[in-house]
């Protein structure tokens, strides 16, 4: 099981599965906001009841809950199919891609942005290490992680490779070398993949020389780099903020 936190993942997971809701735990103050769940989880014979602060942290595992959890049947990434590239690019929107970022926060905080701006697919390698579906993440996205959907891809930099017959694939790195501008790769022919790597050392060697563009984001100089949920933010508003 995997426990869900805060009003709006707890929201999102009635709104968009609510059979996975096993159990529903919540502070008094929110018993008029868990009304409907409440009735939800009657309907369905499902426990659901009041509890103390204490308590719920102590069911939650953190005291960061937000007043609420579901106790819920897990998820897995799918697994990414290099066929269902094609029909996805038809839609002209922009691709994300991990590989390798391990801080649930920032997965998370990567998640909920795409959800913000309605992009529902989101690429992880199978690298070691690489933040999936956990508790942290799930409580980061505040409920992004019911619209956007995981899709693990092995071999990732073979992926990229075979990708670029439908995807312009830029990864995000620091460079010395002349970087594409954003506005340059907006206009092209096929949508962009943008692969962000793992937050100490970037992405790998063998995932750079598999992506078409590397893009470097300008900054003053006084700091090295941007986080990478922070460089996710800036280059999903830029390709699909409009």
């Amino acid at each position: 099981m995997i426990r869900i936190t805060g009003l709006p993942a707890v929201a999102a997971v009635f709104d968009r599965d609510p059979d996975r809701v096993e159990r529903l735990f919540f502070l008094s103050e929110v018993a008029g906001k868990a009304g409907t769940w409440s009735q939800r989880m009657a309907q369905r014979r499902k426990p659901y009841r009041i509890v103390e602060e204490d308590e719920l942290a102590r069911i939650a595992g953190t005291v960061l809950h937000g007043g609420i959890v579901a106790v819920c049947r897990p998820r897995e990434p799918e697994v990414f199919d290099p066929a269902q590239a094609a029909a996805w690019a038809r839609d002209g929107r922009p691709l994300v891609i991990l590989d390798g970022v391990g801080n649930p926060h920032n997965l998370g905080a990567i998640v909920r942005t795409m959800a913000f701006f309605g992009l529902d697919r989101l690429v992880i390698s199978d690298r070691a290490g690489q933040a999936g579906l956990s508790e942290s993440a799930h409580r980061v996205a505040e409920g992004g992680l019911e619209w956007v959907t995981l899709y693990r891809a092995a071999g990732l930099p073979t992926m990229l490779r075979d990708l670029k017959a439908q995807y312009h694939v830029v990864g995000t790195a620091l460079s010395d070398k002349p970087s594409p501008s954003i506005g340059d790769l907006k206009g092209g022919k096929r949508p962009v993949a943008v692969v962000l790597g793992n937050e100490e050392n970037g992405l790998p060697r063998d995932t750079q020389k598999a992506c078409e563009s590397i893009l470097t984001l300008p900054g003053s100089g006084r700091v090295q780099s941007l986080n990478v949920a922070a460089t996710a933010a800036i280059l999903i508003h830029a390709f699909a903020g409009g």
